[in-house]
């Protein structure tokens, strides 16, 4: 079980590893409450390190570094799951705080240990096997099945590091493409609809689950999520529960987004996790009584999990870069429609398919609100 936090009271320094936009949203989640931030990223222009106190430019895996900027946070977390978990476990070890641990870490890191983590606790997973030599390949086309989806272990997201394939021939080719890593051969999902649950789980175990969102993605890429999702309720209860196992398994503390497929006949497939805030739980910041930010730093200074009621339906959609510029006009038009909200994230560079911000549109149902999302998102442009 885990340790119980006492409460770190406002003046603390909270370190954060990962300068992405999550941890910018901590970041001033966390200034509001008094707290002192302190980010590791390599990045000089890493958008977190842009509203922090503390900027390190230090390598992930340069672990006498870590250690050494460490010392001055009272807690540590992280923000995406590229940390190393061996970094992780060493500032365990040297007896710092973090939250969420390094089991979370390390499970949603390998494909294949979440999988099996998972259906050890009761979680169905969609059918899969492992793929590290060119017999497993051959296996698991026999006893998978196509199509399926050929992903890296480890690495990878936003659709990178995988491929469709529907013949053997299309496999092996994206064997070779993908370098030969161990590989997972999941089965492709004919599914009705993509939710996710975004649980908060303190040190005593309490916990506190959004309302599921449905999401759409593009290329791999997340495009739009929208809450309450528009799924059966017996799917969103399973999922839910679902959730709560993983997490109180996990020991995690802090916030956890699992990701799902619903079938046709209601029944649901975990696809994947997030020992972290996710974007797929974006609206919470404008529809929710406490943003998911803010439970994953209630959670981390060992404060209580705050009500997580919506003031009604949102849709949250994704702001991309088109390598076309990196200049975003037509705010003011899209702010002019009600109930619009516009978050930009900092970054210099608007590349292709790079998250840049994102749109929340509140309204009386889900579909309205993506309807008015899609319309302010029509009226930006980069330049």
């Amino acid at each position: 079980m885990s340790r119980r936090l006492r409460p770190l009271p406002p003046g603390s320094t909270l370190g954060i590893l990962g300068g992405g936009q999550l941890g910018r949203f901590l970041t001033l989640e966390a200034r509001s409450m008094g707290y002192r931030v302190r980010v590791l990223d390599c990045d000089p222009h890493a958008p977190c390190a842009q509203a922090a106190h503390a900027h390190a430019r230090v390598p992930f895996d340069d672990i006498r570094a870590v250690l050494a900027w460490a010392k001055d946070c009272a807690a540590v977390t992280y923000e995406f799951e590229n940390v190393p978990a061996r970094t992780v476990l060493a500032l365990e070890k040297a007896g710092v705080i973090v939250r969420p641990s390094s089991l979370p870490l390390s499970v949603s890191q390998d494909r294949l240990v979440e999988k099996e983590f998972a259906l050890r606790r009761g979680v169905p997973v969609a059918p899969f096997a492992p793929v590290r030599s060119s017999e497993e390949l051959e296996s698991a086309a026999k006893s998978v099945g196509f199509p399926a989806l050929l992903k890296t272990v480890r690495g990878g997201y936003d659709g990178k590091n995988q491929a469709r394939v529907s013949t053997l021939a299309q496999a092996r080719e994206a064997r070779g493409r993908l370098g030969k890593h161990p590989l997972i051969w999941e089965k492709k999902i004919d599914f009705l609809k993509e939710f996710s649950i975004v649980i908060a789980r303190d040190a005593a175990g309490r916990t506190a689950a959004y309302p599921a969102s449905e999401n759409t993605h593009e290329g791999g890429i997340l495009v739009s999520s929208a809450a309450p999702a528009r799924i059966p309720p017996r799917a969103r209860t399973r999922a839910e529960n679902a959730a709560r196992t993983l997490a109180a398994a996990l020991d995690l503390v802090g916030v956890l987004c699992a990701e799902f497929f619903l079938e046709k006949g209601g029944s649901i497939l975990l696809n994947e996790l997030a020992p972290r805030p996710h974007n797929s739980g974006h609206y919470t910041l404008d529809a929710c009584r406490t943003s998911q930010f803010g439970q994953q730093l209630r959670a981390l200074c060992g404060l209580p999990l705050g009500p997580v009621s919506m003031r009604g339906a949102a849709a949250m959609l994704n702001i991309l870069g088109e390598g076309k510029g990196n200049l975003l006009e037509g705010e003011e038009e899209a702010l002019s429609l009600p109930g619009v909200r516009l978050h930009l994230y900092g970054k210099k560079e608007a590349r292709s398919g790079r998250k840049m911000g994102h749109l929340t549109a509140l309204a009386s149902t889900p579909g309205k609100a993506l309807s008015l999302a899609r319309r302010a998102r029509k009226l930006l442009r980069w330049a």
